[in-house]
């Protein structure tokens, strides 16, 4: 799964579209702050698949599917790639509406022989922004002059070598020359993408517990820790 990540890079990621010839336009509400520790129900940066040219946009973490009467209590902040096309609750999504969830890294948490549970940041080899494989939804408040709710959730597989050390599933991150494609909903290469990373492209050590604390915000959430027990 994918609980918590951070996102710090948005002018590196911005140069990564462009140098792909991805077109956007910016949604005139985005507005961008870095994040070191980001939690399920923020507003994240989201880059949103549409007919014309994806959207740079703001939305909540955790999808409202487009015929919820009411604000569901539970809202998936992750999917799995392996049941996507026998869930009702994502199947507008699969089908319409994709989405690029940029993160400079994510945590995962592991179980140590104290019984502690250690967190860990997982980041590319490379020092890239990572681009998660996303759904996204449009809510409208029932009989409300309310804005309207875009959401979103990430797209989860089972882990690759480098993950099954710490934890058995992994967000699904997409390669670069992949970004394009995906965000085509209707595009029939698309199943093929929800795949582990190849092995060798991520580095993972362990970080602060001061992370489990989702108002802890600092950037010292992503520095290296000598964590007991992490074998």
């Amino acid at each position: 799964m994918c609980g918590r990540f951070g996102f710090f890079e948005l002018k590196h990621f911005i140069e990564l579209l462009r140098q792909l010839e991805l077109p956007f336009e910016e949604d005139e509400k985005f507005h961008f702050s870095p994040g070191y520790n980001i939690a399920p129900e923020s507003s994240i940066t989201t880059l949103l698949g549409r007919q014309d040219k994806a959207v740079l946009t703001n939305a909540k973490w955790g999808l409202v599917p487009h015929w919820s009467k009411d604000l569901p209590k539970i809202r998936p902040i992750n999917a799995r790639a392996e049941s996507l096309a026998k869930k009702p609750y994502f199947r507008h999504a699969v089908n319409h509406n994709h989405c690029l969830i940029p993160a400079s890294g994510f945590y995962e948490w592991k179980q140590s022989t104290s019984g502690r549970k250690q967190p860990w940041y997982i980041h590319r080899k490379d020092n890239s922004p990572m681009a998660f494989a996303g759904l996204w939804e449009e809510w409208h408040p029932t009989g409300s002059t309310d804005e309207q709710v875009i959401s979103c959730t990430i797209i989860t597989t089972h882990a690759n070598r480098e993950m099954k050390g710490v934890h058995d599933r992994m967000p699904v991150i997409l390669e670069p020359e992949n970004w394009k494609t995906w965000l085509d909903a209707e595009n029939p290469q698309n199943n093929r993408l929800l795949a582990p990373s190849s092995d060798e492209t991520l580095e993972l050590y362990p970080v602060s517990p001061k992370i489990n604390n989702p108002q802890y915000i600092r950037k010292d959430c992503i520095e290296r820790v000598e964590a007991e027990d992490i074998e």
